[in-house]
Formats: structure tokens, sequence, C-alpha cells
């Protein structure tokens, strides 16, 4: 792919290396520098209580490229149940409590959808990501997979909902897939490439 264009680093804000690690290997063959924002851990934390991933995702890159010279892009993500209202939706992360694990998390929501069956466990991922420089939003983009709530996890790998989450066109669950299946379907490769596209 070419890389023309595209600036020469982008922040990511986050203090987490887990997720710019993901974020590196999505940018793979793209001449592009990702690191965290620096001193991410001694700012205020932004406050992600907006209904919606789109204004969580710009409010935190707007609020972390006031602290950046660069450009900056956060993202927010979840896994959405229609059945559920949407739920957990933007509670993704804080579903079975502020300090719950993954796998509290997903026991829930199998306890929620118990007893439910076929398209009523229809359940899709999303991920926004907002691109901001000191203090002015620049881009935002979405991705989403669609999928369905399996009746028990499958699979060793992933994190979050992954091993409940059931992937049709591969017929796998998402903590069954390889890095490479997972970069090329996830709602987080999608939106970034996106981003990526917008750069070009």
């Amino acid at each position: 792919m070419s890389a023309a264009g595209l600036p020469q680093q982008l922040v990511l804000a986050s203090g987490n290396p887990g997720k710019l690690k993901e974020y590196r290997v999505l940018a793979a063959g793209y001449t592009l520098d990702l690191e965290l924002l620096p001193g991410f851990a001694s700012l205020a934390e932004f406050p992600e209580d907006a209904p919606t991933f789109a204004e969580n995702a710009a409010g935190k890159a707007l609020y972390y490229s006031k602290h950046s010279e660069g450009m900056v892009f956060a993202d927010d993500s979840g896994l959405v149940v229609p059945a559920l209202g949407g739920a957990p939706g933007v509670l993704s992360a804080r579903f079975a409590g502020p300090r719950a694990s993954d796998e509290q998390r997903y026991r829930k929501l199998l306890t929620e959808l118990r007893g439910k069956s076929g398209a009523q466990r229809a359940a899709y991922f999303v991920c926004v990501i907002a691109l901001a420089r000191r203090g002015r939003c620049l881009a935002v983009v979405s991705g989403k997979v669609e999928g369905e709530i399996l009746e028990a996890p499958r699979g060793a790998g992933g994190f979050g909902y992954d091993p409940i989450f059931y992937f049709p066109s591969l017929q796998k669950s998402f903590a069954d897939l390889s890095a490479e299946e997972k970069n090329q379907n996830s709602h987080r490769g999608k939106a970034f490439h996106r981003l990526l596209e917008i750069l070009e």
C-alpha cells in the first residue's frame, strides 16, 4: 500500500502497550510511527460517560490532543446485543461492575440471554476511532462486525467478549481466530483501516 501523504507519527490516547501493539500490527505496510501519549498516566482521566461510542471517542481524542503536539487518535468500542436493548454497548467494559474480569462480564451476558435463541442472540462489535489535533476534531470513523452470542464460551485466544462471540463467516468464535484472521475481520481493524485511507 502506498504511504504517500501519511503523517510520520500518530499518538494513541492510551497508556495500554497491548493496544498499541495491536494498532502497530494493523498499520503494517504503512510508513507510520505509532506511539503512546507521553505522560498519559499523569493526566486526569477522561470520563467516558457519553451515551454513544462516537461521543466517547471524539471526546477522548479532543481532550488528550490538547496535551500533544501531533495528531492524537482515540477509540471506543464494545459489544451490542439488540435483544437486550443495545446492552452492554458503551458499558461493555463495566457491564458486570468496574473491577469485573472478562469472564465475569461475558458470564453475566450469557445469563441475560438465557432462554433466547436464533435472531435474539444476534450481536455486533463496533469500534469508533476519532482523530484530533490540538483540540480540533479531524475525523471520526467506525467499523462493525456482525455475529451471534454462543450458549457457552469457545476458544482460548482473544479477550473481553471474544469467547462467546461467534463469527459465522469463518464458523469460529472470535477467541478461535488467528491473529491474522482477527486483524482482517475485527471492528477495530476495519475502523483503523478507514482512518488510514482518510489520511492517505
